[in-house]
């Protein structure tokens, strides 16, 4: 059931950050920054990629990708469409990830992370992804609404 619901959760705000992307009348302001926007929506983009196919695919699904985190945030001008296919390669990432996991994955210690606090389970870690990803979706719609005029 847990599973379910977080593939379900992901999934569906990997495709609203996907649409966010697309609705942007002007692809240079997805890169755009100005006064206390300090997050262009495509660095948030580029870094919930990379935070997801870290901490679910690599560490959890054994993937071989490798995050540069700096390049999350200082990397520019990546064309929409390659966002978009960032995003569904994430989705698909995950939902094969979660569904290679058993409930007793899910209870076990999440492998060598710093941002858990008292939990440290696997399944509170996806949920603390499921939640991290929503916060900055709702930064990159702020973001496309005040920024691509």
């Amino acid at each position: 059931m847990l599973k379910e619901s977080l593939k379900k959760l992901l999934t569906r705000d990997l495709n609203k950050v996907k649409l966010e992307i697309e609705q942007y009348q002007n692809d240079k302001n997805i890169w755009r920054v100005e006064n206390s926007v300090s997050n262009s929506a495509g660095n948030l983009c580029l870094h919930l990629v990379g935070n997801l196919k870290t901490f679910i695919g690599k560490e959890l699904g054994k993937t071989d990708y490798i995050r540069n985190r700096e390049l999350e945030f200082s990397l520019k001008d990546v064309p929409k469409s390659e966002l978009v296919k960032q995003l569904e390669e994430t989705i698909e990432v995950v939902n094969y990830t979660i569904d290679q996991l058993t409930e007793e994955d899910l209870e076990k210690d999440y492998p060598e992370v710093k941002v858990l606090e008292d939990d440290r389970s696997v399944k509170y870690m996806l949920i603390y992804l499921s939640s991290h990803l929503a916060y900055h979706l709702g930064q990159i719609n702020y973001h496309r609404r005040l920024l691509d005029i």
